[in-house]
């Protein structure tokens, strides 16, 4: 009796185990093959074109290969900088026009250009929502409010916003000075023997901008964030890494140099990011208050907001909160410093730009220390700001998901698939910006933004509906006090040794630096 139950059970654990190869098996040929299969069939009898699909892989390898090539060698300065950033995308566009599609591993991307779909897909946020689940390591650099989405995404986005209110980014000039005056005094003590130096400011930029948003993040605690800063620009770099390669679900977990590297960096910048939390905590509850620096905002819009409704599900956890000073860190400095140094780039190669904005500066505020209402006086240094972030915006894209069959103008796309927005191709279309889209000129914007783009949404550099990047304004300000300081000390152009090759660590960076050749006035 014992040995034919024996036998029973072995049976039904085969069966079981059997049938378990079955599913899964199934579910990866559906994964790899049938349903990517099936998507392609789907875009194309709608008018797309793009590549075949490729077992798993799709694009990955051509594009890794393509973007190793761009970045072997420099371009000229005159060069269109698009096919160096993103040369799949652009080889695309001249084959197959503005509807193709390409293939992130096993997923088609649609590409979309037309500015009314664009101002569609981004109002619309509920139901175009943020990627998720493609490379699950990409969590380790930033969460926070860029992540969520839904009911998630309200509560964030109303608990931050306080911190950006305008009266509280007035109470943070003070530090945006004390920062570039620090980067200015570095400069002046280069240039003081010779009235001259070449110099790469690239890396000051990245210290400045670092300073800045770690005296506006944490106060006093500022210097605990440079460390945080090395280690998230390295993951930047880790993730750059495994967004080019097919993610195999579970691969995560595997004990690879990239893979432990990563989590190491979360671990500490976690546990250094709660241990200035848990200070600032302890601080309140003995009633110190500090309402000058995000953090210290932050946590009291979430302790009232928790309050008001006696419900912590209302506020935000510790771990919540330290994903959103993560994303303070990164998104804050990167954006800032990739501003300033494009700035730089293209006011040295455009003197007369450079000329007007110092007469600017002069009439404004001569030689004295910048202050907001000033700032915002500053057209012609605006103009400038706008126009290199259409050039040079710091996101070259952006990309959403669809989760349900859906209408994308004349077009029904499949859920499951990508929609892609080439922010810097947008930015640099002659349709939407003329015969000169590629050329430096400010003066587009001398009637504002919304005049030049009539009311379209082609001018993306913080994104764009509901979901703009809520730290726009931090960011102006503070690179408008750092071009009026620089103006107000040093003239610049660029070094011989300049190598202009623009190329993407998440955001758009000048891979070989930035070598000028600064004159002080």
């Amino acid at each position: 009796m014992a040995a034919s139950c024996y036998v029973v059970f072995a049976v039904v654990v085969v069966a079981v185990a059997a049938a378990a190869v079955v599913i899964l098996g199934w579910r990866v040929l559906n994964w790899v093959w049938l349903r990517p299969r099936k998507l392609e069939n789907q875009l194309r009898r709608q008018g797309f074109k793009g590549n075949a699909y490729k077992l798993l892989f799709g694009d990955l390898k051509e594009l890794a290969a393509m973007v190793r090539e761009a970045k072997s060698k420099p371009i000229s300065l005159s060069d269109n900088v698009v096919p160096r950033v993103l040369p799949l995308f652009h080889r695309l566009l001249t084959t197959h026009g503005q509807n193709y599609f390409t293939w992130l591993g096993p997923r088609p991307v649609v590409n979309i250009m037309d500015p009314e779909l664009i101002k569609e897909i981004l109002s619309k946020y509920n139901q175009f929502q943020k990627p998720k689940g493609v490379n699950p390591l990409s969590k380790l650099l930033v969460g926070g409010v860029i992540a969520q989405d839904g009911e998630n995404w309200v509560k964030h986005r109303k608990i931050i916003n306080p911190a950006f209110h305008i009266e509280k980014l007035k109470h943070m000039l003070p530090a945006f000075y004390l920062s570039c005056t620090e980067m200015i005094k570095k400069w002046v003590e280069m240039v003081a023997e010779e009235g001259s130096c070449e110099l790469n400011v690239w890396p000051d930029l990245q210290t400045l901008s670092a300073d800045v948003i770690s005296r506006t993040a944490f106060g006093s605690s500022y210097e605990e964030g440079r460390r945080i800063f090395e280690l998230l620009k390295e993951q930047a770099e880790l993730v750059m890494e495994a967004s080019r390669s097919i993610y195999i679900p579970g691969s995560r977990f595997l004990p690879t140099k990239r893979n432990k590297r990563m989590k190491e960096i979360a671990k500490v910048v976690r546990a250094s990011i709660k241990s200035i939390i848990d200070k600032r905590l302890k601080a309140m509850k003995a009633g110190e208050t500090s309402n000058d620096d995000l953090l210290g905002i932050l946590l009291e819009s979430n302790h009232q907001e928790i309050q008001q409704h006696g419900n912590k599900n209302f506020g935000l956890s510790i771990e919540e909160v330290i994903e959103e000073c993560k994303l303070f860190y990164f998104a804050g400095q990167e954006t800032t410093s990739n501003l300033l140094v494009w700035t730089m780039v293209l006011l040295s190669q455009h003197q007369l730009w450079q000329e007007q904005a110092r007469e600017e500066v002069f009439q404004v505020f001569a030689n004295k220390k910048p202050d907001h209402d000033g700032l915002n006086r500053l057209k012609i240094i605006s103009m400038i700001l706008n126009e290199v972030l259409r050039l040079y915006p710091p996101a070259v894209l952006l990309r959403r998901l669809i989760l349900e069959e859906m209408k994308v103008g004349d077009s029904t796309l499949p859920a499951g698939v990508f929609i892609q927005v080439p922010i810097m191709m947008v930015h640099r279309d002659c349709e939407l910006w003329g015969d000169d889209s590629n050329e430096f000129k400010p003066e587009r914007f001398s009637e504002g933004v919304s005049k030049v783009t009539k009311g379209q949404a082609s001018f993306l550099p913080f994104g764009g509906g509901p979901r703009i990047c809520i730290g726009q304004n931090f960011a102006m300000l503070e690179a408008k006090m750092a071009v009026a300081m620089i103006l107000q000390q040093f003239s610049f152009a660029l070094s011989t040794s300049y190598s202009h090759a623009p190329h993407t660590v998440i955001t758009l960076q000048p891979q070989y630096g930035a070598h000028l050749i600064l004159q002080k006035l």
